[in-house]
């Protein structure tokens, strides 16, 4: 339970860090955001969780990498299910707190609210193609890096480090495409307040990311230099 409720509010952390930075101030040339500084805000969040309940549930924040870790085999299959659930959660509840914080701004509009899509829901334009590959190879990355970063003959102490600057890489090759991804949990909250087109393109950022994670576990279980502990 104790590692559940972890997972719970290390999503919420990072859909509120994440996501609020897009729709609070990403707008706002005058604050210096912009795409960087919303790609800086998804890897701080992930960076600053994974010291601070990395020791506990690992800190996985994202159903994609629950399922990568245990395709790698680092994770028990009997935990993937509720940790799924804590993260969807955690997610849901990230983006309500932003939704409440949001709305109370005169003239609100709720519009994309920060939600993934393609083509005309693309940032940039970006069909569905484009948006397919994107989200299965910068989740299959992503993957590498957590399985690589978190190894037993990497460097101790400098998973997080590594792991939050590939959310924050990531973030700056994909916002234009997809608003990104790689993670089911951050898409499903923030879709279910924009209902709509966004529920309606969620089945891509569930689908791609699990095949993404799923290649990631299966390539690095094969390259690795010892099973890892």
């Amino acid at each position: 339970m104790k590692k559940l409720v972890a997972e719970f509010i290390g999503t919420m952390w990072l859909v509120l860090g994440g996501c609020g930075s897009a729709v609070l101030a990403a707008g706002y040339p005058e604050l210096g955001i912009g795409f960087v500084g919303v790609a800086m805000a998804f890897g701080l969040t992930v960076l600053t969780m994974a010291y601070a309940i990395g020791h506990i549930s690992g800190c996985h924040l994202n159903p994609a990498v629950t399922i990568g870790l245990t395709v790698g085999g680092r994770f028990d299959k009997k935990d993937v299910a509720p940790y799924i659930i804590a993260q969807v959660l955690g997610g849901i509840l990230g983006a309500g707190i932003l939704y409440g914080i949001a709305s109370g701004k005169a003239g609100f509009e709720l519009g994309g609210f920060a939600a993934n899509g393609y083509g005309e829901h693309s940032p940039d334009g970006y069909n569905m193609m484009s948006a397919l590959i994107t989200e299965v190879v910068m989740t299959f990355m992503f993957l590498m890096i957590i399985l690589g970063a978190t190894h037993s003959k990497a460097p101790k102490g400098f998973g997080g480090l590594a792991i939050g600057l590939g959310l924050t890489l990531i973030h700056l090759i994909s916002i234009p495409v997809t608003n990104t991804s790689v993670n089911p949990a951050r898409s499903t909250s923030q879709a279910l307040f924009v209902g709509d087109w966004a529920l309606g393109q969620l089945w891509l950022f569930w689908v791609a990311p699990i095949v993404g994670a799923i290649l990631a576990g299966v390539v690095y279980k094969f390259i690795s230099p010892e099973k890892a502990v």
